[in-house]
Order: structure tokens, then sequence, then C-alpha cells
């Protein structure tokens, strides 16, 4: 997929001033690594972004491009089938192409919502905020909220966007911060709101910390801290309060 460098519609040199002067730590990392460069992907509309997503979940980037091409090849035109002709492709074709029933139950979901108005065009995505894109794309079968935020951030541009649930920013958080264990999602999204508005710049960071710190750190890293449910902890002192025999 062709890249483009990107021109934010930010100022970025007050956007790394801003996070550094409210995070100690974070100007640390900002000072001892790369500038900050977002090169967004060649601009492709919602239906198309995500249908591609969906062609690569749970497998390798090498089978995905492969399985990609035979369902482009599905097409009339050649290129990527349009959501009349998704809907139109039958199972057995999408099988054949590669496609999992799930992928494919997925991938007309996303035509009949693109269809129905729920999916937006391009256009209408760039004047919607993120919230109410979050809200209509994770809509679709089968798509999540840490695909929406990469939409966001490597399709738009958007300045302000934290993906609590990606590995590679929850590493690089405690990797930052020395901290053992990853954080939890509600954690780093309070954390996070020193950082506003320019989350996504933090993000980029954390995952810059991570290739920084290498596989060895890495490893290193333990999940997050589980509490035991609170009514084992009540079980436990009503029962050292009962008398003895």
């Amino acid at each position: 997929m062709t890249e483009a460098p990107a021109v934010p519609a930010f100022d970025v040199a007050e956007a790394t001033r801003h996070l550094a002067e409210r995070d100690e730590h974070l100007k640390r990392l900002i000072e001892e690594t790369v500038p900050f460069q977002l090169k967004i992907e060649a601009a492709q509309s919602p239906y198309e972004t995500l249908l591609e997503a969906v062609t690569h979940q749970s497998i390798s980037g090498k089978a995905a491009a492969t399985i990609f091409a035979r369902v482009k090849a599905l097409s009339s035109a050649g290129g990527i089938p349009t959501p009349p002709e998704m809907l139109k492709l039958r199972k057995p074709a999408l099988r054949k192409a590669g496609l999992s029933g799930a992928k494919i139950l997925a991938m007309k979901d996303l035509a009949q919502k693109t269809i129905d108005g729920v999916v937006p065009t391009l256009e209408q995505a760039q004047k919607l905020s993120d919230e109410e894109l979050v809200k209509r794309l994770v809509s679709v079968r089968g798509i999540g909220a840490w695909t929406v935020e990469m939409f966001l951030i490597f399709r738009l541009g958007r300045p302000d966007v934290l993906p609590i649930h990606d590995l590679g920013v929850k590493k690089g958080w405690s990797i930052t911060y020395g901290k053992k264990h990853m954080p939890k999602p509600k954690e780093l999204l309070a954390f996070g709101e020193r950082w506003r508005p320019y989350r996504t710049i933090a993000s980029w960071y954390m995952w810059r910390a991570c290739q920084r710190a290498g596989n060895a750190a890495m490893r290193k890293i333990r999940p997050a801290r589980v509490r035991k449910p609170r009514q084992h902890a009540e079980r436990g002192r009503a029962a050292s309060k009962r008398p003895r025999r």
C-alpha cells in the first residue's frame, strides 16, 4: 500500500512542546528518540480500509496480502469490490479466495452498512468527530475499537487518539515509566488525560520506547495486575469474625 509523508493538521513542534511541559518522562523520551513523524497511508474510504483490515485479522501480513489480491480479483473492475458487488459475491467464491466464514459475514455486514450510510464516505469521515466515527464503525460485525483507532491515526491523521488496548502502547508506557506490569486500559486512559489534546503523538512515542528497549526488555513486562474479586475478600473477613467453638 502506498504511503505518503503526512502534513499534519496540527503543529508538531507545539504538540511535542506541550507534552514535554506536562510529562518529564515523556520529555526525556522525546529528546532521546527520533522526532515525531506520521505517515498517512494512501487515502482510502472507511469501507475500503475496513475491508482490508478484516482480511488481515489473525493471519500474517503476507498471507493476508495474497487473500486480499484474490478478493480484488473477484471485482468486475479489478479493484476492491464495491459494496453492491460484495453483497452479490457468493460465499463459495469468497471461501475459495481464502476467507473464513466469520470474515465473509463481516465483509457483507460492512458492505450493507456502507450502503445504508452507517459507514461514511471518506469526505464524511473527515468531518466527523473521533467519537462519532468509533461509534459508527464498531457497529460493523468483526470491527473493534483498535481497528478504528488505527484508521483515525494512519488514514485521517487525527492528533488525539489513545489506543488503550494496543500492546505496544501499553508496554511502551511500562518501559517509559519504569513499571513491571502493563497498565489496565482504564488506568492508561486516566493517565493519558495529561497528554490531551495530543494523545496520538504520545502513543507514537510509546511505540518508539518499545523499539528502543528491544525484545528482551519487552518480554520482562508482565500483564496488568488483576485484583481478587471483592466478594472473596469479604468472605475472608467474615470468616475471621466468626466465634470459635
